[in-house]
């Protein structure tokens, strides 16, 4: 037996990083609480284990007594008198008792007190060494690929999970591989225990590699601002620097891709975009399309809404495949972002103009004297050449209005818009 216990010292001590006096204590706990539960009912127990020798000593308090009614609790004063040749009656001697004489159900309580404990114990060591770690990239080797395709990852003294919802789904992986992943949380578990959830699907992941392959990021002199993502596909990422002789995106990339390059390997091949960062939600969206530039952008901040108006051959680029450039563009400027051909917006407009042209309205056939948002000059210019209501403004196509007042296309649009706006119902 105690070569067992010693053996099962070092291993916990080794493996789990639970203190030999930690399970000492929880061995001595148990075995009191089995002698009060077991067959036999001992209240007056106490129990030491010596951590060297994994010898456990046992010894029940009983009362001196002349005649012995109760075997657990009394002691005969003859036996009594064999341990302390002084003893008398209704004195109280400690008496060395065998842990085995518990009983079977005592057995079984001891063995869950001691799993409960160490539980407890291995939890505390996790906690301790790894919750300080939360953020940081950890690498292990995959032991298990259980249900949800969750990943277990051995990580020397713990194992940890990798659940399938965090990892990009175009990722696949076998016992044996090693991975690379960010300590994301340290999480309590329903039977006391604690677990270590890892992350390769988060944009935290991404920040945290270019944090290891760009010095400037951990010295601070970078910061990555934001970063969004949809893991497997594509990543963009604002970056921003106070010193102005540092180009923040071309520190991030490295001479001639060299420090993105590595990123992108271990990401198996996403596309990572890197672009400067700008309070200015218009002029990081701006920066978010380069070098593509929008037609017409207008920002709805009642519905947190921006539409663009680009050139069909734009178009595909700009909302990406299956919409994932235009979804994580909205994401990086916070707001939802809506895309539409110019062909198809000027189809539209041209519909929209026909039927205010066709309005029973009369305030249509009133001439202008200014109109919101557009240069003075300009509206008299479009006065003076024969567009002085509205009704004739939507009855003219945008090329004549411009060729006849000579002004440019995109500012014929503005002034439809502002129109459009004033008389819709």
């Amino acid at each position: 037996m105690n070569k067992e216990l010693l053996a099962i010292f070092e291993y916990l001590e080794r493996e789990k990083g639970i203190k030999r006096d930690f399970i000492t204590k929880a061995i001595e706990d148990a075995l009191v609480v089995a002698a009060r539960k077991g067959n036999k009912h001992m209240n007056n127990v106490s129990v030491t284990v010596d951590p060297r020798s994994g010898t456990i000593t046992a010894i029940a308090e009983k009362e001196i007594v002349e005649k012995v009614e109760y075997p657990d609790e009394e002691i005969s004063l003859e036996e009594a008198k064999q341990l302390d040749p002084y003893s008398k009656v209704g004195d109280w001697i400690d008496v060395i008792v065998d842990p085995q004489q518990f009983g079977r159900i005592a057995a079984q309580t001891a063995r869950q007190v001691i799993s409960q404990k160490l539980r407890g114990a291995e939890r505390d060591v996790i906690y301790e060494e790894y919750r300080h770690r939360v953020g940081e990239l950890i690498s292990g080797t995959v032991r298990r690929v259980t249900k949800g395709h969750t990943l277990v990852v051995d990580l020397g003294k713990v194992e940890a999970l990798l659940p399938g919802r965090f990892y990009p789904k175009t990722e696949r992986y076998h016992i044996g591989d090693k991975v690379l992943a960010l300590l994301y949380e340290v999480q309590d578990t329903e039977n006391g225990g604690a677990e270590v959830i890892l992350t390769r699907s988060h944009p935290d992941f991404v920040i945290a590699l270019f944090s290891g392959e760009v010095p400037e990021i951990s010295d601070g002199i970078i910061h990555i601002k934001k970063a969004v993502r949809e893991a497997g596909y594509r990543t963009k990422m604002a970056v921003y620097t106070s010193d102005m002789k540092i180009d923040a995106v071309g520190a991030c990339v490295g001479v001639r891709g060299s420090r993105v390059k590595n990123i992108i390997r271990e990401l198996g091949g996403e596309k990572i975009d890197i672009l400067p960062y700008s309070e200015d939600p218009s002029v990081l969206l701006k920066n978010a399309l380069s070098p593509l530039v929008p037609k017409k952008v207008d920002f709805c901040d009642e519905t947190n809404t921006v539409t663009l108006i680009v050139e069909d051959e734009d178009y595909p680029a700009i909302l990406g495949k299956k919409g994932i450039n235009a979804r994580l563009t909205g994401d990086l400027i916070g707001a939802r972002i809506e895309v539409h051909k110019v062909t198809e917006y000027q189809k539209e407009m041209a519909a929209l103009r026909e039927t205010m042209a066709q309005e029973e309205d009369s305030s249509l056939d009133e001439e202008i004297d200014s109109i919101s948002e557009i240069n003075q000059l300009i509206v008299d210019n479009l006065i003076s050449s024969g567009f002085n209501t509205p009704r004739k403004i939507f009855a003219s196509t945008p090329q004549e209005i411009a060729k006849l007042a000579d002004i440019s296309l995109q500012m014929v649009e503005s002034i439809l818009e502002q129109l459009s706006k004033k008389y819709r119902k």
